[in-house]
């Protein structure tokens, strides 16, 4: 049996009430939620669940529903970058799934979203039908206030649906891709503009790791956010990223006090970093029990 991971972004992190019908809606459908991520500041909710084909896209729909029915973007406020309620949709194949299967996937939930819900989609990653549209934050960078007019422009359409956002759901970047990594570091004793800097240096379209991401939000008290995603972490280890971004932080004068993880990262990537670190030549995945 084909399983697949779906990790659903959500503009929605303050109200638990709204995380938790969120949660309840993708378990009802059949999907098994296995992680489930908030923050206030960014007004932003992750869930990672896993399933069949079946269950995913029933749930995806089931998601999207609440979305479309507790998010309103119009008076949304938050750092991170949005286009719609239910904004990022991306599915994942897990084990002996092929990568054609979750396009597949990708693109029959997104034509479900507009017959149903009236949400346009934009396809990214695999999925996607332009190759200009394979980087999600090129398909994103117009947010949800600019939407329309952005869609109004010869190469602004969606990929489904009607070239105009819902009035208050905006749109939802459906993808297929391989599993991805994405974690904050905080920063002390750095402005915004240096963290901007920081973060051109360091992401792939401005020349830096071809498989990351990277953008920098402030934070209360002076602090920096530096937020990542990594598309491969086999091609660029976890704990290179991590020791750049130290590097670079320490060379602007500041330094790196904490971190979290957004979601959940594959076992070996752990693995990687726990080898570095240690010092463990040779260590793999199949040497951690749990």
């Amino acid at each position: 049996m084909a399983l697949f991971e779906c990790i659903p972004n959500f503009s929605e992190g303050r109200d638990a009430r709204i995380v938790d019908a969120l949660v309840e809606a993708a378990s009802r459908a059949g999907a098994r939620v296995i992680d489930r991520t908030a923050d206030g500041k960014h007004n932003r909710c992750v869930l990672t669940l896993v399933g069949t084909a079946t269950e995913l896209s029933e749930a995806a729909l089931a998601l999207a529903r609440v979305a479309v029915e507790r998010i309103d973007l119009r008076s949304h406020r938050g750092l991170h970058p949005r286009i719609g309620a239910l904004d990022v949709l991306p599915f994942v194949p897990l084990r002996d799934a092929e990568m054609s299967a979750a396009v597949d996937l990708a693109r029959s939930t997104a034509q479900r979203l507009w017959d149903e819900l009236r949400l346009p989609c934009y396809l990214y990653e695999d999925a996607a039908l332009r190759p200009e549209r394979r980087d999600l934050a090129r398909v994103r960078n117009a947010g949800f206030e600019a939407l329309g007019a952005r869609m109004r422009e010869p190469d602004g359409a969606p990929d489904v649906g009607a070239a105009s956002p819902h009035p208050s759901a905006g749109a939802v970047a459906v993808g297929a891709r391989r599993p991805l990594i994405a974690w904050n570091l905080v920063a002390e004793g750095i402005d915004l503009d240096a963290a901007h800097a920081i973060a051109r240096r360091m992401r792939g379209r401005d020349g830096g790791l071809a498989t990351l991401k990277v953008l920098a939000f402030p934070l209360d008290g002076g602090q920096i956010q530096l937020s990542f995603n990594l598309t491969d972490a086999t091609a660029t280890p976890l704990h290179r990223v991590i020791e750049l971004a130290r590097r670079q932080v320490a060379r602007a004068g500041g330094r790196i006090i904490g971190g979290e993880l957004i979601g959940l990262l594959p076992l070996e990537a752990l693995t990687a970093a726990a080898a570095y670190y240690g010092g463990l030549q040779g260590l793999q995945a199949t040497d951690v029990y749990l």
